[in-house]
């Protein structure tokens, strides 16, 4: 039983909460952005390269043509698909860049509550300034 609390303790802290919550977000997010990526920076870099499909630039390794689409090489042999890596490689640093910045301006937010939060240093007692400089003069 004490394990059944312990387990109930460990699942209900903030921390643990929150990066479920993120889980999650960051699950849909990628979905946006994949989305994003494939349906409108891709075309559009396709077109500037010369109207060609990135997700099907693939090198044949064992011998058949490059007039196929991806899907009809891969059922043929073996492939090296260096378009949809560049693909992924835009979503992630695409998704990496977002959340930068998301982290950048909480950090700043944070870092702004501390500065508005943070307690002024108290003024020195009279009777201590007066002592200090009793101490000093005497010290001379």
């Amino acid at each position: 039983m004490g394990m059944l609390q312990e387990f109930k303790a460990f699942a209900i802290k903030g921390n643990v909460i929150d990066l479920a919550v993120g889980v999650i977000i960051g699950a849909a997010f990628s979905k946006i952005v994949d989305s994003l990526v494939q349906d409108v920076i891709m075309p559009v870099a396709g077109r500037i390269f010369g109207g060609l499909d990135f997700s099907n630039y693939y090198l044949p390794l064992n011998g058949q043509g490059t007039a196929m689409t991806l899907v009809e090489a891969k059922k043929a042999g073996a492939v090296l698909a260096y378009g949809s890596f560049i693909t992924i490689l835009l979503n992630f640093v695409i998704l990496a860049f977002i959340i930068f910045q998301m982290v950048r301006l909480v950090n700043k937010a944070k870092r702004r509550e501390t500065e508005e939060t943070a307690p002024t240093p108290a003024a020195t007692p009279e009777d201590i300034v007066l002592l200090r400089e009793i101490r000093d003069s005497l010290k001379q």
